[in-house]
């Protein structure tokens, strides 16, 4: 396939960090196309562990090109640490272009989104804390919105910068009046400091991509967080600030979908989420602490403790359709090898009627029982497995139960954090 996508379909943190890096190999172009510094991929591989957020997982291979697209929201000193870090380990890291219509992070965006979190109070959305929401609000409010392109105008960045420092300290004191900004002059220097340093990577990556396509490049399209997380088809507003799902390649690329040859779903084999919003599979008892210890369920970037449960099949089988997934992976499969037995939410109890439909007002999610399918465990190491017939059968039945609920073929099956513990189909 020349051109492939990789979608999560559950709330995020589903390993897609893995599969990005197994298939970079077969592809010479890696893209991020949504989301910002709020999102992680751990990968690993030769022994080292690998922490990324902005760069896509494809900047570890020395051959192949990472884009930074236009729909993702870019602090500059955030990119240019992850840079160092990455570098610091001894990584060559491949060619890197970042889209001049990109948006910028700024400090006040972290500061607005602290205090308006904060005034939430049980409400909060449990965001990140890093400015995203707030630098998408003012990408589509436009009036306060500053693209990369625009740093490399000094004169143009100033008078945009003035105008728009000026209007945050009003806005940020009404809302707290102790809050302080950066002056105007010390962000200009500061984000002067970073393009510098960025600017030879700084080109129309829009162009670059279609001149690419129309050449017979292979292209790999990465997402980040998940399709719940979706703004528009996602547990809304306990959701991210951007198309997570399939959805979002194409505005935030400028690729249209119809050039996208495979959509590769990764699912985790239970389910995970952050922050606010009902999950109706969580487990608040022991056997949720244990696929927390045992999947190490802890964010990327915030260390934050993961909420845990069985999988959830009416809510992951939303995200596939969504994003028009042409086959699955199943993550994580060797954290379930301990339990007596696993169990999978096959559909919804909403007051009173039976639904696999994943109800779109959070008040029928909140209200969602989930009716179970109960499977033995299998109570082995599938660690060392390579073969799909090395399985254990009940393993195997696990696998065909997720493929017939979400009515797609697996083509992955991950059964530890090693490139080499996954079982390609």
């Amino acid at each position: 396939m020349a051109v492939t996508a990789v979608v999560g379909l559950q709330w995020g943190d589903e390993a897609k960090g893995k599969i990005v890096d197994i298939l970079a190999d077969q592809h010479e172009i890696v893209v991020r196309y949504l989301g910002g510094n709020n999102a992680g991929h751990t990968v690993m591989f030769g022994g080292e562990t690998y922490k990324l957020s902005l760069l896509p997982s494809g900047i570890l291979r020395p051959d192949a090109t990472s884009v930074i697209a236009n729909g993702v929201v870019i602090d500059p000193k955030a990119l240019l640490n992850e840079i160092t870090s990455i570098k610091s380990q001894g990584v060559q890291l491949g060619k890197l272009f970042i889209s001049d219509k990109a948006h910028v992070i700024f400090p006040y965006h972290v500061a607005e989104e602290a205090i308006l979190e904060a005034r939430r109070g049980d409400q909060a959305i449990g965001t990140t804390m890093r400015g995203i929401g707030t630098c998408y609000r003012d990408k589509v409010g436009r009036a306060h919105a500053i693209r990369i392109g625009d740093l490399l105008r000094p004169a143009l960045f100033r008078e945009k910068l003035e105008d728009i420092v000026e209007a945050k300290n009003i806005i940020l004191k009404a809302f707290d009046p102790s809050a302080s900004l950066p002056s105007v002059q010390e962000i200009y220097d500061d984000y002067m400091g970073y393009i510098e340093q960025l600017k030879d990577s700084v080109i129309d990556t829009t162009s670059y991509l279609h001149r690419e396509l129309k050449n017979g490049s292979s292209m790999l399209f990465e997402g980040a967080q998940g399709s719940l997380l979706d703004i528009d088809h996602g547990t809304f507003p306990y959701v991210t600030s951007s198309n997570s799902s399939g959805c979002g390649i194409q505005a935030g690329s400028g690729i249209p979908s119809r050039m996208i040859d495979r959509v590769i779903g990764v699912v985790k084999a239970y389910t995970t989420r952050v922050g606010g919003g009902p999950c109706p599979t969580e487990l608040n008892d022991e056997t949720g602490q244990h696929i927390r210890d045992e999947g190490n369920e802890y964010g990327t970037v915030t260390g934050r403790p993961r909420r845990c449960g069985w999988f959830d099949a009416v809510a992951t089988a939303h995200g596939a359709r969504v994003s028009g997934i042409d086959c699955i992976a199943v993550m994580l499969l060797d954290v379930l090898s301990k339990l007596d037995e696993v169990k999978i939410c096959e559909a919804y109890e909403i007051h009173g009627e039976r639904t696999t439909d994943f109800p779109s007002q959070l008040d029928d999610l909140a209200a969602a029982k989930p009716i179970y399918r109960t499977l033995p465990g299998w109570k082995t190491d599938i660690t060392n497995v390579r073969r799909l017939e090395d399985f254990p059968k009940e393993a195997r039945h696990y696998i065909d139960s997720v493929s017939e609920l979400l009515e797609s073929e697996v083509g992955f099956v991950s059964i530890g954090p090693d490139r080499e513990q996954t079982v390609i189909l």
